[in-house]
């Protein structure tokens, strides 16, 4: 797996060396004892002890899955398909296809696919014994879905061994929920959860209209009389029956109930786990869609739940922490009262159970599309909470390796659309504490399904990129856990991607690493076609390549214990790789709003041509120029050795996609459960205001114009980040390489709203033409241009000063003592006028104040700039506080615009502050530079002769540069 790198800035601190000398010592320790404690409960075990091993493929829309203690594994599909998958053979085999309904049939005749078919499966806990196959499906003919008990032999299912254990009536009118998992308790009792069955709306789905009984879940999920939108209990019997276990909500023979019903009020409850410690019972919970609170309901959640008895959990008219739906009334189309979530009453003319209904039982962990400020782990997006297993040790004695102490008890989760696998904590009493993510770098594609298997190993199912149909991408997974000795982990490189013959080159091993701290034994093995392998035993060989073609390095790096791991890099002899460059005339650090960016592109091709003689088109050059909003990685957006075509210059937007959740609904051109980007394009072309009114559908979410699912809303995501998408979708056909030429300016304008700290990415790239038996080569150059408006806490020299988290705001300020100085590697002061400083020295911090000045190269290097920050004056503490107590706008004094002296204006009524009052900012502090021409490290140097050793100076939180004077 891809591991984390981290770099830290250099400091050089006042307090440094003797901090330094204990952290070595710890560090030493740390690492002399760290074998030792990796399976310990307190430390986290490194993530590189931990691989995804693909165990199947080739799975046709996957559903659920259960892992025997020799590696044997059985996975459904949605379509009906039972497979096995063999850990001898390693094959996966079709043992029984399982006729199922797939499709809704609306009362106007109109098909549509459904999320109904083959929806659950478990395997008896006796299975070794009784080879029974518990399958959860949705009947052919018969509106119901079917829980059915089968026997398994000789890799078949029993004929006419079918056992009908229990069945729960549908509509299959309208989408959605289907639930579907399945669990075990060690009393032998199965959990069964079942999807509300309920047509889906941002409002309430309280439709008590005559004819719309599908629109209202008061009717399913809030009916005691009814199985859907609930988690059932029951205890199969040897006989194909079941009998109703002691316990469960309603006591057996209470009128108007079920008694398999041990939790209801569930929208979608999905895959579910139990405690083996305590009991107590967990699921992943699928919330409505709505983006933001209205008067028809709150916005949205998904639910991560527990329950430590049966319970009532809300819905349809609670979601998250009680966030609560209003009634709707469909007819008149406005809101109507909230229930009580200590005594909720079901007075729908659909229910036809209880009246008043158990008290809402609480949400464990909940999140919207937005940040979730309670857990903002979660992040944002579309969401489908899947759920997951409770991790004992204790549960799977004799593995092979074991996952390791520190998630004893721990709750491993994931989300179906966000991808990510979290760990979460609870106390002695199951009590939230805590969350944190495990494996950051393995990115399920849309996990439906996760579980321990028998063997100890944690598996995740894939269902994969598209809806309703096959994906390419679909497989189940296993995460093996190494507790020992690991494989090194190897990089590799070439000084040249390649060139003309002959061609002389280093290979590198570089960045190579053994986290067990071995010693290391490297070979390089360098093949070809038709030509005999050269083997090289050192770690950065040099080679002469005097025949064309392409060649494979392979670099093999083996540990003391003899792990080995290996990696390649190809290198194309015969054809010397483009040249291409972007020249800018203007600022080469920095871009300024509404000021042109100057650029040419050269591009010269040793067997090609150039762009210069003509012999290179320009329309073969893919240029760009994109603004991403602040926090936008663009590592990925380098093009790498993929050949340019017409989609490279909205490698941005491709990059951003991959980022989000866009692939989980669309692909490019097959259909998913939303649209294809090919029609999108088509629908609106030709559409002037398409841009904005997609970007508004992206970040608002939607229903109806594509169909009958919801789109989710996208608010995190900024206005600028979601144009470049759309541009993106609605040129998806075009076919030209640019729409920029090679030569010319381009004018960034900030979207509304955007804080103006992103980064402009100028990029251009070319493929040449190859050669008879050589291919091509592609090159690439990309210019980043950062905000003029640095974090001065950003520097990555900082020598002599602190950081300070910021009293009020978020960041840290720079807090520099007597001949302390922090520094900007490589910027360009071209056109740079002058600096705006957020400097201000407070005598409350006990600030000295004092003189910035700006150098070049150096501390010491030429002085171009500086500036004097005086003690701002004092601000009155006691009248302060009395005017904002009174709800008095304080006002202004000569001190700059925040700076307090005075209280209401005329007319005695006292004026709010306004909400982002600050009484102790200072104006921005003006510095005019020096003319310079060029690219330089820039150093800001604090100096006061008169201040003490331990005094501060000033606090310093950003710099601004400026390309035009502004007194």
């Amino acid at each position: 797996m891809k591991q984390l790198n981290f770099t830290p800035k250099t400091r050089s601190n006042r307090l440094i060396w003797p901090l330094s000398l204990a952290l070595n010592t710890l560090l030493v320790l740390g690492l002399a004892s760290f074998v030792a404690q990796d399976d310990s409960p307190s430390q986290k075990p490194d993530d590189s002890r931990f691989t995804p091993v693909i165990v199947a493929d080739d799975l046709d829309e996957p559903m659920t899955f259960d892992v025997l203690g020799d590696g044997t594994a059985y996975i459904i599909e949605r379509k009906g398909g039972l497979k096995k998958y063999d850990p001898l053979t390693k094959t996966v085999d079709l043992i029984a296809t399982i006729p199922v309904n797939t499709k809704y049939t609306s009362p106007e005749g109109k098909v549509s696919e459904a999320e109904e078919g083959l929806i659950g499966m478990s395997l008896d806990p006796k299975f070794a014994q009784n080879h029974w196959i518990y399958l959860y499906y949705a009947h052919p003919t018969e509106k119901k879905h079917i829980l059915t008990r089968w026997e398994v032999r000789d890799n078949k299912l029993v004929d006419k061994s079918e056992k009908r254990v229990l069945e729960v009536p549908t509509q299959r009118e309208v989408c959605c929920h289907t639930g579907g998992g399945m669990t075990w308790d060690r009393s032998g009792n199965l959990y069964l959860t079942v999807g509300n069955n309920t047509g889906n709306q941002q409002a309430a789905q309280t439709d008590e209209r005559p004819g719309r009984s599908s629109w209202d879940d008061q009717g399913h999920a809030g009916n005691t009389d009814d199985l859907r939108g609930k988690i059932l209990r029951i205890h199969p019997e040897a006989n194909g029956t079941y009998t109703i276990p002691e316990g469960n909500l309603f006591p057996k023979g209470t009128a108007k109930t079920r008694p398999e019903i041990y939790s209801m009020g569930h929208r979608n409850a999905w895959r579910i786990s139990i405690d083996s410690k305590t009991g107590y019972i967990y699921w992943g919970e699928i919330g409505p869609d709505a983006t933001a609170d209205s008067d028809i309901g709150p916005r949205g959640y998904d639910e991560l739940n527990q329950a430590r008895k049966p319970g009532n959990f809300g819905w349809p008219w609670f979601v998250g922490n009680e966030q609560a739906f209003p009634v709707y009334d469909y007819a008149e189309k406005k809101p109507l009262g909230k229930k009580d979530p200590r005594k909720p009453i079901n007075d729908s003319p659909n229910n036809t159970g209880l009246k008043e209904l158990p008290p809402v039982a609480p949400s464990f962990i909940y999140y919207p599309y937005g940040v979730s400020e309670e857990f903002p782990l979660v992040g944002t997006g579309s969401r489908s909470a899947t759920g997951g297993p409770i991790y004992h040790q204790s549960d799977f004695k004799g593995a092979k390796h074991p996952w390791p102490a520190y998630y004893e008890g721990k709750w491993i989760v994931t989300d179906f659309s966000r991808g990510w696998i979290m760990a979460i904590t609870m106390d002695a009493e199951g009590n939230y504490k805590s969350m944190e993510r495990v494996m950051p770098n393995y990115h399920p594609v849309e996990p439906i399904d996760m579980k321990f298997g028998a063997d100890g190993d944690l598996y995740t199912l894939e269902y994969g990129s598209n809806w309703f149909r096959k994906s390419d991408n679909a497989k189940l997974v296993r995460i093996e856990y190494n507790g020992g000795n690991r494989k090194p982990n190897v990089e590799a490189s070439a000084s040249k991607k390649g060139g003309t013959i002959p061609l002389q080159l280093t290979l590198s091993a570089d960045g190579t690493k053994d986290y067990d701290g071995d010693n290391l034994k490297y070979q390089w093995k360098v093949t070809a076609p038709g030509t005999a392998p050269k083997v090289f035993n050192v770690a950065k060989p040099s080679v002469t390549f005097d025949k064309a073609g392409v060649y494979t390095a392979t670099l093999t790096v083996t540990d003391a214990k003899g792990a080995a791991n290996s990696k390649s890099v190809r290198i194309i002899a015969g054809n010397e790789p483009p040249a291409v460059a972007v020249d800018l005339a203007s600022n080469k650090t920095f871009f300024f709003p509404d000021q042109p960016i100057r650029y040419a592109v050269s591009v010269d091709d040793k067997e090609d041509g150039s762009l210069t003689n003509g012999k290179i088109a320009p329309e073969k050059v893919a240029m760009s120029i994109d603004y991403t909003s602040e926090g936008f990685d663009y590592a990925e957006v380098m093009q790498g050795q993929r050949s340019v075509d017409a989609s490279t210059q909205y490698a941005v937007a491709q990059t951003l996609i991959g980022q989000s959740d866009c692939k989980v609904c669309h692909q490019v051109n097959t259909k998913s459960v939303g649209p294809m980007f090919t029609a999108i394009a088509a629908k609106y072309k030709g559409n002037g205001g398409a841009t904005d009114q997609l970007v508004k559908k992206i970040r608002n979410g939607g229903v109806g114009v594509w169909g009958d699912v919801a789109m989710p809303g996208h608010p995190a995501m900024s206005v600028a980040d979601v144009e470049i998408i759309v541009k993106y979708i609605l040129n998806v056909d075009e076919k030209s390489f640019s729409t920029l030429p090679t030569k010319g300016s381009y004018s960034i304008k900030l979207p509304e709203g955007d804080n103006g700290q992103g980064s402009v990415l100028v990029r251009a790239a070319y493929t040449d033409r190859g050669a008879k038996t050589v291919p091509t080569q592609t090159s690439e150059n990309m210019i980043v241009l950062r905000s003029p408006q640095v974090n001065a806490s950003d520097a990555p020299i900082v020598h002599g000063a602190e950081l300070k988290a910021r009293g009020m705001g978020k960041g840290l300020n720079v807090i520099p003592y007597a001949n302390s100085y922090i520094g900007f590697h490589r910027l360009d002061l071209t056109g740079i006028k002058q600096l705006e400083l957020g400097a201000a020295a407070q005598r409350r911090e006990g600030s000295a104040g004092g003189i910035i000045e700006v150098r070049l190269n150096s501390p010491t290097g030429p002085l171009i700039g500086e500036a004097n920050i005086e003690l701002a004056p004092e601000v009155d503490m006691a009248k302060l506080m009395a005017q904002m107590e009174a709800g008095a706008a304080p006002k202004p004094a000569a001190g700059g615009p925040n700076s307090v002296s005075a209280t209401a204006p005329a007319g005695g009524k006292p004026a709010s502050p306004p909400a982002n009052f600050n009484p102790f900012r200072r104006p921005p502090v003006k510095m005019v530079l020096k003319d310079t021409e060029g690219i330089h490290d820039v150093y800001f140097i604090f100096k006061n002769d008169k201040a003490k050793a331990i005094q501060p100076l000033m606090s310093l939180s950003g710099i601004k540069f400026m390309d035009a004077l502004n007194q």
